[in-house]
């Protein structure tokens, strides 16, 4: 117990520490960092970073500019197995070599990825002039269907809303031409997992010169910019899809989709 001539004392600087603690200045948010679009990498087994470096920030660039959407300039990376996986409500998995098959923590952190609403692109950057799928499609595949044992993907078209979520487009292209479709897994009416045999990053992809990395085949600077069109309507899709709400990461619910269906 206090000695009574202390006690007031005490009483006083706590009461000077609180007031402190309310005028003390808290870590201030990037612009953009809650509720803007993050083409976040993701990284699975040996990976250690994106196979179109430039293409995530690209990507945000274009957002930016095209829509009123804000966009994270500098995108982020995660780990399948990495607890901030459920951060954000969309990721990016792209390569040219075979994924190795995910181990329990990466499938556990995909599925709870999957379980609050994520979205996920697909996107083979060694598909074929005609959309053939190259080893990396066909493993990401597989080791999507362990994830998600009770969905298979369909095929999805312009009548789908991410064809038209902010301009209306007719196919889907990318570095390639490839099919005009997307494959997609939707559960619960919502389309969680997009596929894509186009090389989309490959179409982003831009130096620090402001060169463009990769040509586009066969369709030229046309393909290119339907392409990013194609880039801005997935991200479109995504500020506009729900993310569930859960306690620790309420900060990053998402409006409900507006246009119904799948």
């Amino acid at each position: 117990m206090l000695p009574r001539p202390l006690a007031p004392l005490v009483a006083l600087a706590l009461a000077l520490a609180s007031a402190l603690a309310i005028l003390a200045p808290h870590p201030a948010r990037a612009f953009g960092d809650v509720g803007a679009f993050d083409p976040r990498v993701l990284l699975t087994g040996t990976q250690v970073g994106p196979l179109r470096e430039s293409a995530p920030a690209r990507w945000a660039w274009e957002m930016t500019r095209r829509t009123s959407a804000p966009a994270r300039l500098r995108p982020s990376v995660v780990r399948a197995d990495d607890a901030a996986i459920v951060e954000a409500p969309f990721v990016y998995w792209s390569g040219d070599l075979p994924v190795a098959p995910l181990t329990g923590a990466e499938i556990a952190g995909l599925r709870r990825f999957f379980a609050l609403g994520g979205i996920m692109l697909v996107d083979d950057a060694a598909a074929g002039d005609q959309g053939e799928p190259s080893a990396f499609g066909r493993s990401a595949r597989r080791e999507i269907a362990r994830v998600l044992p009770d969905s298979a993907p369909i095929a999805i078209g312009a009548d789908h809303v991410v064809f038209h979520s902010f301009y209306l487009l007719s196919r889907a292209v990318g570095r390639v031409e490839g099919t005009p479709t997307l494959d997609a897994i939707v559960r619960g009416g919502q389309t969680q997992v997009l596929f894509s045999e186009h090389d989309l990053g490959g179409a982003l992809a831009r130096s620090a010169s402001g060169m463009w990395e990769q040509t586009v085949v066969p369709g030229g600077e046309a393909q290119r910019e339907h392409a990013i069109r194609l880039a801005v309507n997935i991200a479109m899709y995504v500020l506009c899809s729900s993310y569930k709400d859960d306690q620790v990461h309420a900060k990053y619910l998402m409006k409900r989709r507006a246009a119904a269906g799948p």
